[in-house]
């Protein structure tokens, strides 16, 4: 694989994978990590790519790959994130986003598959529903009432609360 081709390949995708990872990773440190290592497979591993899904699908399933090893392995070592915010706000400031924070994610986490996902991918990835579809291997218009009806179950969720 040439450096020309590789480098191409890095400039088209970068933005959209590190998003993609952003939304799974919710850190900025470990997402750009995570990207920087998919690219790094991905050159290794271009030769072999087929050509049956999108480049860009091609990068996220390698990236959600990774992703999911580093949690297993961070898992393995006990290893908690910091909290690094609360150093630069007042504690009880700190306290009530935390809180807030944690009741968001909690109804996100009750979410079910696809739903949780897509909405992930919208809000905090800033993709496009064809570009969601893409990832899925569906059609622009599933993902969109997918993530309609994820939007519906979050707020179902959070007003329960």
């Amino acid at each position: 694989m040439n450096n020309e081709a590789c480098e191409k390949l890095y400039e088209a995708y970068y933005m959209r994978v590190f998003s993609y990872v952003m939304t799974m990773a919710g850190n900025r440190h470990e997402a750009e990590e995570i990207t920087q290592e998919t690219f790094f497979r991905a050159f290794g591993k271009l030769n072999s790519f087929r050509g049956e899904s999108d480049e860009v699908t091609w990068l996220c399933a390698i990236a959600k790959n990774l992703f999911a090893d580093e949690k297993r392995r961070q898992g393995r070592a006990g290893a908690m994130p910091e909290d690094a915010a609360s150093h630069e706000k007042g504690v009880e400031q700190a306290a009530v986003e935390r809180d807030s924070s944690f009741r968001v994610h909690l109804a996100l986490h009750a979410l079910e598959e696809p739903y949780r996902e897509v909405f992930e991918l919208r809000v905090f990835g800033e993709l496009s529903f064809a570009q969601i579809g893409t990832i899925f291997a569906k059609t622009e218009n599933w993902a969109r009432v997918t993530f309609h009806r994820a939007r519906l179950k979050l707020k179902e969720r959070m007003g329960e609360e």
